[in-house]
């Protein structure tokens, strides 16, 4: 329902040498082709960029895969979880002390990783505009994993693995942590100017007396007493409702975010306004609304999310409408199973 949206599905059976040529006759209409496949697999399919190239010199290939094109790990199958989330670091970075890693959000990683390939396809698009010649780009779950953890590792490249440093001692910091409020929620802060934020903070909190004890006097002393600290802002966060919370937070600047839970995130007043969440069309029970694009393109208004096709349900159209064949070869292509429309079982 979300990724699928908007797209035309036609079902064709690769295992035929007459479903392939179906793909490739595609492919020379083709300004882009993206596959996931790796390995044999490319070559079973005849999927091979150099193929696909003599059929079409300005196609832009673009190749998405989960550990790179290179290595032991080529042909291993993934998924964003273990390529993205745990292959990178990020599962082990994100944990505190003493308590397992967690799961990743489903999809998170891939849509990251469509993000990088997006950004390929267009420089490759780009460069095509200026030289007539396609491309092949590629991208892989791991690479993007390794990018999203990359001021980490970056430390660890130079010598400091905070990391490790979290899992052997914890690094509770008062001012990027998370506090409960009365009724049960949760925010965040993040303050990275914490000299400047300190006495907001106290402010914010009706607890200016924190700014004359000898204990938070400097920056220096804060960090010597921050787990007195975390446990005061804590009690007193503990002593106010979310709604009570947020607006002192705002009027004194303190930079923070309320950890929504999702049921709350796809009616986000914020998100709405901007429409990170919109209607669909047509709507129905079961698809009302959707998650949008997160890409804006000056004045050129994004389309409008359609329902996500069924597999196979678009493959009359396409036969028709994109490869130019003629009623009688159509229902001939049916017939003998190489493509499949909605109404009939995929083989196995």
């Amino acid at each position: 329902m979300l990724t699928s949206r908007n797209k035309k599905s036609i079902a064709i059976d690769l295992k035929r040498k007459e479903g392939i040529q179906l793909v490739h006759d595609l492919v020379n209409n083709a300004d882009v082709f993206v596959t996931n496949f790796i390995g044999e697999h490319i070559t079973r399919y005849q999927y091979e960029y150099e193929r696909l190239r003599e059929i079409n010199p300005r196609l832009i290939y673009a190749h998405v895969t989960g550990f790179g094109t290179n290595g032991p790990d080529v042909e291993r199958r993934s998924f964003d979880a273990t390529a993205w989330w745990a292959r990178s670091g990020l599962m082990e970075f994100v944990r505190d002390k003493d308590v397992k890693p967690v799961t990743s959000a489903p999809g998170m990683g891939d849509h990251a990783t469509s993000m990088s390939l997006f950004s390929a396809i267009a420089c490759a698009l780009y460069k095509r505009e200026r030289t007539g010649e396609g491309s092949y780009v590629s991208t892989s779950l791991l690479a993007n994993g390794i990018w999203s953890n990359g001021m980490a590792l970056q430390g660890v490249i130079a010598g400091m693995d905070i990391g490790a440093r979290k899992q052997a001692t914890g690094l509770r910091n008062p001012f990027s942590s998370v506090y409960e409020t009365q009724d049960g929620a949760y925010v965040l802060f993040s303050i990275v100017n914490a000299a400047r934020e300190w006495p907001l903070v106290a402010r914010a909190l009706d607890r200016e007396e924190w700014l004359d004890d000898e204990r938070f006097s400097s920056l220096a002393e804060i960090i010597a007493h921050r787990f007195e600290l975390i446990d005061m802002t804590q009690a007193r966060i503990r002593e106010l409702t979310l709604d009570e919370l947020l607006p002192k937070l705002v009027e004194f600047e303190i930079t923070h975010s309320h950890v929504k839970p999702m049921a709350e995130v796809v009616n986000d007043e914020q998100a709405v306004a901007n429409e990170m969440v919109v209607n669909a069309e047509p709507s129905s029970d079961d698809y009302p609304r959707t998650v949008m694009s997160p890409i804006g393109i000056g004045d050129e208004e994004k389309v409008t999310p359609r329902r996500a096709p069924d597999v196979g349900a678009d493959s009359i159209e396409v036969l028709s409408k994109y490869l130019n064949r003629s009623e009688v070869q159509i229902e001939s292509l049916l017939a003998s199973g190489i493509v499949f429309t909605e109404q009939q079982p995929l083989s196995r």
